[in-house]
């Protein structure tokens, strides 16, 4: 029967789940003090020629599902095998080379005892993370991890909720390890999540954003002011380049120029775009990191620059708001 709803209530349960498992959690780390399992856990992944397999039923496999991404996105190759589906031929792919995780909180779990005999008989190495060391799980592993919980957040003590959560905690800390260890940077976080905000950032060049071709305005230095402020009107960026005989930069007018001119000037059809354009504009080379074209343009508060190549004529043009379409901002 569905209990009146006291909100109090509701929050004490609340903050005394998050309590027994950050307890938990604590407990564990306490207890790897004089514990070199996880160390040889470490070593065993860091050296395996092949993947990392992590699999597990249940609430265990879905813990072992998150554990193998994290690893396979921070350089650890790896995938999550389901047990079942692995006694049914997709045992096939695991190797000699590989790891195999094995996650079961009872360290009785039917279907990773099926197959564990046959995967060791391969040659892989085996890691067990039960929450019970004297267990058929934790007896025939190469390496067993002892994640076991002085009692669940369930008010029944049945559903897993702090084991899992310890699990997973322990997982994380097999993977930030091998991360260090194996020199991962941001660079390749990068490669491995490409869709995602860092991934956009670190991945994405100038030459991938900038508008080139007819795209870019520019003008010669001997113009009248009057067919600078055209080619700016038809091309939108809100600026001019204005380019030398062999196309090389040699200043740039902006709306903000032209705005500062209206109560200076009396005829801007006399106007020469070479007297009042700024020289030495700044360059970013479009091998360049679109991330340094934005620290570039906040350190001078602008919101246009000129693309040079290696001979330093003008090939193409950046305006903060195809950075800001790009997401690297």
């Amino acid at each position: 029967m569905l209990k009146a709803f006291d909100a109090k209530t509701a929050l004490r349960l609340a903050r005394d789940t998050l309590q027994n498992e950050a307890d938990a959690i604590n407990a564990l780390n306490a207890r790897l003090e004089n514990d070199d399992s996880v160390v040889q856990a470490i070593s065993v992944l860091l050296n395996c020629k092949g993947r990392v397999v992590v699999s597990g039923i249940g609430k265990s496999g879905h813990i072992g599902r998150k554990i193998a991404a994290t690893l396979a996105s921070t350089g650890t190759p790896a995938l999550f095998v389901h047990p079942a589906e692995a006694a049914h031929g997709d045992l096939g792919m695991v190797t000699a080379d590989d790891a195999f995780i094995a996650i079961s909180y009872s360290g009785e779990s039917a279907e990773l005892m099926t197959i564990l005999p046959v995967v060791k008989r391969m040659g892989s190495k085996v890691i067990s993370m039960t929450g019970k060391p004297g267990s058929s799980l934790a007896t025939i592993a190469d390496v067993h991890l002892n994640v076991a919980v002085a009692k669940e957040a369930c008010p029944m003590n049945l559903a897993p909720t702090t084991s899992t959560t310890v699990t997973l905690a322990l997982g994380d800390a097999l993977a930030v390890a091998l991360l260090d260890l194996r020199g991962f940077k941001e660079e390749d976080f990068a490669r491995s999540h490409p869709g995602g905000a860092l991934g956009r950032r670190l991945l994405t060049h100038v030459r991938d954003v900038m508008r080139s071709g007819d795209a870019v305005p520019s003008v010669t230095a001997d113009v009248k002011l009057t067919a600078a402020l055209l080619e700016i009107t038809q091309k939108g960026m809100g600026m001019t380049a204005i380019v030398d005989a062999d196309g090389k930069p040699v200043g740039v007018f902006t709306d903000g120029d032209l705005r500062r001119m209206i109560d200076k000037v009396q005829d801007f059809t006399k106007v020469v775009i070479g007297d009042v354009m700024h020289a030495n504009p700044r360059t970013i080379s479009p091998e360049k990191m679109a991330v340094d074209a934005v620290a570039v343009m906040e350190q001078y508060r602008i919101n246009q620059m000129l693309v040079t190549d290696a001979d330093g004529k003008l090939v193409g043009a950046l305006h903060i708001h195809d950075l800001t379409r790009a997401k690297v901002i």
